[in-house]
C-alpha cells in the first residue's frame, strides 16, 4: 500500500508498506522523498531570482598553485637523516598534533610538510647536532576546512580531500556518479568567502549525461556540492 500525501501544493514523504509471507505479518518499508523540500530549501538559499552560474574550469595550468597543508588523519613519513631510531611514520591525531621520539605533541594540522619539518629541526637541535629533517605526506586526507562535501542524491555521498585543479566533474566520478532520482541540472554549489556564502547553479545533468563541458566548473577548498532529488 502507497499512501501519497500532499499539503499546499507540495509533496511530504510517501510510506510503501509491503507484506511478506503468509501469516499476515507486515514489514513496513520507510523510503522518504525530499524532492520538495529540499528544491523549496535550494530556492531559498539561491533566491527568488535564481543562483549565478561559474564559468567553466579553466586549463590546469592557468590555476593558481597551493602548498598543500597537513590535517588531522594525514599519515606522515618524517624522515632524520643519520638517526634512523628517530626516522618514523605517525598519523596526524584528532587534535592536529604529532610526536616523535623526544618531541612530544606538536602541532602539524594547517602547516605545509616544510614547515613542519624546520620546526622539527629546530626542536630536534637541543639533542642532536644540525638535524635535518623531512616530512612526507602519505594518506592525504587535508585540514577540515577544506575538503569538498557531496550531499545529495550521490552514489556515494562524502566529503573528499580537496586537491590542486579539482573540478566538479572529478567530485562526480569520485562519488560514483549520480543516482537515477538525481535532479542533475537543479545542482548547486555553496561557496564561502570571505566570511561571505554564495550560491552557484551547476548542470550536472548536461556535464554527466550529454558532456557539455562549459557546465564543469572549478571547485574551491570548503565547497558544498548538493545534488537535489527530482520531482515525481
Amino acid at each position: 500500500m502507497i499512501d501519497d500525501h500532499s499539503f499546499g501544493g507540495k509533496h511530504l514523504p510517501r510510506k510503501v508498506l509491503i507484506q511478506v509471507g503468509n501469516a499476515g505479518r507486515g514489514q513496513e518499508v520507510h523510503r522518504f522523498f525530499f524532492g520538495g523540500l529540499w528544491a523549496a530549501a535550494v530556492l531559498s538559499t539561491a533566491g527568488c531570482g535564481g543562483a549565478p552560474e561559474l564559468p567553466p574550469a579553466p586549463p590546469a595550468s592557468s590555476l593558481p598553485s597551493a602548498e598543500y597543508r597537513i590535517g588531522p588523519g594525514d599519515s606522515l613519513n618524517i624522515f632524520v637523516w643519520r638517526n634512523p631510531e628517530l626516522t618514523v611514520t605517525v598519523p596526524v591525531r584528532p587534535d592536529g598534533r604529532v610526536s616523535i621520539p623526544l618531541v612530544e605533541d606538536v602541532v602539524a594540522i594547517g602547516k605545509t610538510p616544510t614547515s613542519l619539518a624546520r620546526e622539527y629541526e629546530q626542536r630536534l637541535g637541543k639533542y642532536i647536532r644540525e638535524p635535518l629533517v623531512t616530512v612526507i605526506v602519505s594518506g592525504f586526507v587535508g585540514p577540515i576546512p577544506d575538503q569538498v562535501r557531496i550531499i545529495g542524491e550521490a552514489a556515494q555521498p562524502r566529503s573528499l580531500p580537496y586537491r590542486a585543479d579539482m573540478t566538479v566533474l572529478d567530485a562526480v566520478i569520485a562519488v560514483g556518479g549520480l543516482t537515477r532520482y538525481a535532479a542533475g541540472n537543479d545542482s548547486v554549489i555553496i561557496r564561502t568567502a570571505n566570511g561571505v556564502q554564495t550560491t552557484y547553479a551547476v548542470h550536472l545533468r548536461d556535464l554527466v549525461r550529454d558532456g557539455d563541458i562549459s557546465s564543469n566548473v572549478a571547485l574551491q577548498p570548503g565547497d558544498i556540492l548538493i545534488i537535489p532529488q527530482r520531482l515525481f
